[in-house]
């Protein structure tokens, strides 16, 4: 279960580094090339750190 929780946290972390990500593109601080480049693979950690997470719980079951 702590294993869980700590992907809990770094699903929460990576959340937090897409909003970031977000925050620097709509202010001009990043092109839209290097958020391109950027933002998807973030998505794609998302979706996987989900999908552990969702996978382990079924699991502890």
């Amino acid at each position: 279960m702590d294993f869980v929780h700590k992907l809990g946290i770094a699903l929460k972390e990576a959340n937090e580094t897409q909003y970031w990500i977000e925050l620097l593109y709509e202010s001009g601080y990043i092109s839209e090339t290097e958020f391109n480049s950027i933002y998807p693979e973030c998505g794609r950690i998302v979706a996987t750190l989900v999908k552990i997470i969702k996978s382990k719980k079924k699991n502890l079951e």
